[in-house]
C-alpha cells in the first residue's frame, strides 16, 4: 500500500514539508489505541535467530534507522513498533541551529536517491535528552553527535564532548559524525591528526564514566584507500567499538537524472541506490583491515533485502536504512529480516 498509494501522494509535495507532515501524522496515528498493534503485526519480525550481540548490547535484529530521519528524537517510541532493531537519533549539536537555507532536500526518483544539504538542523542536544528521558519504549538508541556550524574546527572537540556528556545517560551508543558534507569544513576533521585527537579526547572522558559507552565513527564514502587505512589505524588506536560506513557522497557519477537538474539542485550529500555498490566496497575494505573486535554498521543504498545481504556478506555486523526507508516504506524492514531467516 505504501508504494502504490501513500508514496505517490507524498512525492507530489515538497520533500522537507512531507517529512514534518509525516512526523505529525505518525504522532497523531499512534494516539489511537489500535495503531501500535497493527504496526507490530504488519512489520515486526520477532525471532531469536535475528539477534545480534555487539558492544555488550543485544540488538533484537540487525536493521536500524540511520541518523538524519529522527534528528530530535521525536519518533523513537513510534518507530520502535515498525520492526527496527535500533534507532539512531541526530546529528545533534550543543546549541539549536536552523541548518542551511531552503530548499535543501531533493528527491531523484529516476535514481531512487536523495540529495540533502540540511546542515545539522536540530533543536539542540538538550531538547533531545528531555524527550529520551520521557520515552516509553526500550528500543536501543544511538546518539549521533556533531558540532555547531559557528564552532571553529579548533574548538570542535568541546562541542562533541558537550553532546557526549549530555546524552550519556539516555543513549546506548555514540556516533561521531565528521563526515557530513553539509557543514563547512567539517570533513577536515576526518584528516588523521584532528580525528585522532578528537576521538582520544572523547574516549578519555568515556573511560571515566561509570560504564563506558560504545563509541563509533561515521565516515564518508569519498575517502581513498590511503585515507581508509588512516581510519583503520585511528580506530585501532582510539579503541573504537565500530565504524559506520557510509555517510552521503558528494559524487554525482552515473546518475540517470538529467545533468541540468543536478546542476540546478547544487551542493549536498547524495544517498540511495547510486551509493549501494560503493558503500559495500568500503565495508569490504574496512573488514579486511580491521580486527574483529571493531564492528561495522553498513549503510548506504540499501533498497532491497538483497542489498542488505550483500552488505552483511561484505562484513557488516548491523545495517541502517534511510533513503530505502523513504522509497520502500517500513515493509523493507520486515523484508530484510524475513530474508535473513531464510538463509
Amino acid at each position: 500500500m505504501y508504494k502504490s498509494l501513500i508514496r505517490p501522494l507524498l512525492f507530489k509535495l515538497d520533500p522537507e514539508k512531507v517529512h514534518y507532515l509525516t512526523v505529525d501524522a505518525v504522532k497523531t496515528a499512534y494516539r489511537l489505541p489500535f495503531t501500535k498493534g497493527i504496526s507490530q503485526s504488519m512489520f515486526q519480525v520477532v525471532d531469536k535467530r535475528l539477534e545480534r550481540k555487539l558492544f555488550g548490547l543485544t540488538f533484537p535484529n540487525p536493521v536500524g534507522l540511520a541518523a538524519g530521519f529522527d534528528k530530535d528524537a521525536r519518533l523513537v517510541d513510534e518507530f520502535a513498533n515498525l520492526g527496527f532493531g535500533f534507532i539512531e537519533i541526530g546529528t545533534l549539536t550543543p546549541k539549536p541551529q536552523a541548518g542551511n537555507d531552503k530548499p535543501r532536500l531533493f528527491r531523484l526518483p529516476q535514481d531512487q536517491a536523495i540529495i540533502n544539504r540540511m546542515g545539522f538542523n536540530n533543536e539542540g542536544v538538550d531538547a533531545a535528552v528531555a524527550r529520551l528521558k520521557a520515552r516509553k519504549s526500550t528500543i536501543l538508541v544511538g546518539g549521533n553527535i556533531g558540532k555547531n556550524k559557528v564552532t571553529p574546527n579548533e574548538e570542535a572537540t568541546l562541542d562533541y564532548l558537550y553532546c557526549f556528556k549530555a546524552l550519556y545517560d539516555v543513549v546506548d551508543y555514540f556516533v561521531v559524525n565528521v563526515s557530513s558534507p553539509n557543514t563547512p569544513d567539517l570533513r577536515a576533521l576526518q584528516e588523521k591528526e584532528p580525528l585522532k585527537q578528537l576521538l582520544l579526547a572523547l574516549q578519555e572522558v568515556n573511560s571515566k564514566m561509570p560504564q563506558p559507552k560504545p563509541l563509533l565513527l561515521k565516515i564518508a564514502p569519498d575517502l581513498n584507500e590511503a585515507q581508509l587505512d588512516d581510519i583503520i589505524e585511528i580506530a585501532i588506536e582510539a579503541k573504537l567499538s565500530g565504524i559506520i560506513a557510509t555517510n552521503t557522497t558528494i559524487s554525482r557519477d552515473g546518475l540517470y537524472t538529467p545533468s541540468n537538474e543536478i546542476k540546478e539542485i547544487g551542493a549536498g550529500g547524495l544517498s540511495g541506490k547510486p551509493l549501494t555498490k560503493h558503500a559495500t566496497e568500503i565495508i569490504r575494505y574496512l573488514r579486511k583491515g580491521l580486527p574483529q573486535s571493531i564492528k561495522i554498521i553498513g549503510v548506504g543504498g540499501i533498497m532491497t533485502a538483497e542489498d542488505a545481504l550483500e552488505k552483511l556478506e561484505a562484513g557488516a555486523d548491523l545495517l541502517q536504512l534511510y533513503t530505502g526507508f523513504i522509497y520502500e516504506g517500513p515493509a523493507l524492514i520486515s523484508q530484510i529480516n524475513k530474508k535473513l531467516l531464510q538463509q
